[in-house]
């Protein structure tokens, strides 16, 4: 499923330290605000702000104006599912961000060459925010494991729910890397490039996360389909 390619941004600190896990580590009983700190401090830490031409405190100048308080929680089909806040920061090539979503000392990698990268879009009717944004009521989807990806999006939507986009999905496997889990990846069906029924989609290989694609209409066992209650912006 796609043209191994690995993708490594020579700008990017991919052989940099893992980030210190006192700092990131994932706590569920933080406060949003704490929450929302967290995964700054992980963009952070990883170098994220290198991709955007920022340092650190012009980066967090940038999302600053954004609160996580007053969302709801998420509902997730199932709890172990479910995250309830997610800062997304959009780059010009998501691909810059692949080495980003690490699994321990290992970095992420992309099988989406920079070319394709650049022709995904969000569906049809999904109201994308510009800058950086949150996306609220994360459901990973695992109940759609060995289902068709088309079929997921429709069950997705039927309830009210929008398909995360590659932008998004990417965002969940740097910030929540807790939540790409060996046989309960995901699809992230908000994107599409081109008429073709190519679906992005974050899994494990080798032990590292790796974002490629996978066929709208083939199921795969391991291979679930991401979706949120919704997005806000600042």
């Amino acid at each position: 499923m796609g043209v191994p390619v690995t993708v490594v941004d020579p700008a990017f600190p991919t052989a940099a330290a893992p980030p210190s896990q006192a700092a990131t580590a994932f706590d569920p009983s933080a406060t949003p605000a704490q929450e929302l700190e967290r995964q700054v401090t992980t963009y952070v830490e990883l170098g994220v702000p290198a991709v955007l031409g920022l340092d650190e405190a012009g980066f967090r100048a940038l999302v600053a104006p954004l609160s996580a308080e007053g969302l709801p929680p998420a509902a997730a089909s199932r709890p172990d599912d479910a995250v309830d806040v997610l800062l997304v920061v959009p780059v010009p090539d998501v691909n810059d961000l692949a080495p980003a979503m690490r699994r321990g000392s290992k970095v992420g990698v992309s099988v989406i060459d920079r070319d394709e990268a650049a022709t995904y879009r969000p569906l049809a009717g999904l109201e994308i925010p510009r800058g950086p944004y949150l996306l609220w009521g994360i459901d990973t989807g695992s109940e759609f494991c060995n289902e068709r990806p088309e079929d997921a999006l429709a069950a997705v939507t039927s309830r009210g729910r929008t398909p995360l986009t590659i932008d998004e999905g990417v965002a969940l496997a740097i910030v929540r890397p807790d939540m790409l889990r060996p046989n309960r990846c995901f699809s992230l069906m908000g994107s599409r490039t081109g008429t073709n029924q190519r679906v992005p989609a974050v899994w494990i290989s080798e032990r590292r996360a790796k974002l490629g694609w996978c066929w709208d209409r083939n199921p795969h066992t391991w291979l679930g389909a991401a979706s949120a209650a919704g997005r806000r912006a600042a």
